[in-house]
């Protein structure tokens, strides 16, 4: 059975934003590894970061509603027109960091320090502790606080590897803030990324707020966009792949058969008798790569025909074309 979010921060199903913003606050507060030493209770502080950022985010508290943990996680075709589940599959993995969720939820401020005073009694119900501040610059600080602009990555592939899709695990090092909520360590983190089949140049991949983490920041995203790698025998056009194919004059003339190869290795013998002009394309229907939204389908493969001309014609043989060739 899967896990229940809401069961985790204490709620029922009909709860509102602000009932998941407290239910977070005092479940995290309760759970704090730097206040609760009990065992398991560092685990537990990371399930309630994972409830709520399920539960806070309409749209995967919507899958979660429906679907449950195992839809979130396993894939879940989001809906189209009329409501009919044709979109893009969106599916749910928790990267964040408990920690830093924690940290952005008081604004960067230690809820633990003298500021922070907690009340009398251990009712689950009340909010655990209380705020006091002095003056306005912590509120003036935590509005002023804006995202860093994304930070780019070039994902290169081959078209190997997009016609058959492949996982790349990528290393970023990135600033992580301490518990305090004041200090920074440097932290190493390896992002996996699934490459699907027929995924076009310029693909996006974001990891939210994989950013360097300051107290004055929210991180900003990382994102790989996806760049073809130079191949040596094709270039790719969309879901078709271009084969230049390097003929002599005399078999453009007169026909030839193209030896054409394949992206899975394998060759195609194309026989042509019509006269074949420099730039003029061939297609193979299907040889190409798998379409991003339907990969069981496939673009083509295009034979571009490169006319070599000599350098230099015997006289007898110019003096016979010109009698053979129309003007």
């Amino acid at each position: 059975m899967g896990k229940d979010y809401y069961r985790t921060l204490g709620l029922s199903r009909g709860a509102s934003s602000d009932d998941v913003r407290r239910a977070y606050r005092r479940q995290a507060l309760r759970f704090h590894p730097d206040k609760n030493k009990e065992p398991g209770a560092e685990e537990r502080f990371k399930e309630v970061a994972e409830a709520y950022d399920v539960l806070s985010d309409p749209k995967k508290r919507e899958i979660f509603d429906k679907y449950g943990e195992e839809g979130l996680k396993g894939g879940t075709p989001s809906s189209g027109p009329g409501g009919v589940p044709n979109g893009p599959t969106f599916t749910y993995t928790f990267r964040g960091d408990p920690h830093a969720m924690f940290a952005e939820f008081f604004d960067g401020r230690n809820p633990f320090d003298t500021f922070f005073v907690q009340r009398n009694g251990d009712d689950e119900d009340e909010e655990p502790f209380t705020t006091f501040h002095v003056g306005f610059p912590r509120a003036r600080e935590a509005a002023a606080r804006r995202q860093d602009p994304p930070v780019l990555y070039d994902l290169k592939v081959s078209l190997e590897e997009i016609y058959s899709g492949c996982t790349k695990k990528m290393k970023i090092s990135h600033k992580r803030l301490n518990p305090d909520g004041k200090t920074v360590r440097s932290e190493d983190k390896i992002l996996t990324i699934e490459v699907k089949r027929g995924w076009k140049e310029g693909t996006k991949i974001t990891f939210p707020k994989e950013g360097d983490q300051t107290p004055t920041n929210i991180p900003a995203d990382v994102v790989f966009v996806l760049k073809d790698k130079p191949h040596g025998v094709f270039r790719r056009e969309g879901s078709d792949i271009v084969y230049p194919a390097k003929i002599s004059l005399r078999e453009a003339l007169c026909g030839c058969t193209v030896h054409t190869p394949t992206l899975d290795g394998r060759t195609i013998p194309m026989v042509f008798q019509d006269i074949l002009k420099p730039g003029v394309k061939r297609r193979i229907p299907g040889e190409g790569l798998p379409l991003p939204r339907a990969p069981e389908q496939r673009g083509d493969l295009v034979i571009e025909f490169e006319v070599r001309f000599p350098d230099r014609i015997p006289a007898p043989a110019r003096s016979l074309l010109e009698q053979i060739l129309p003007l």
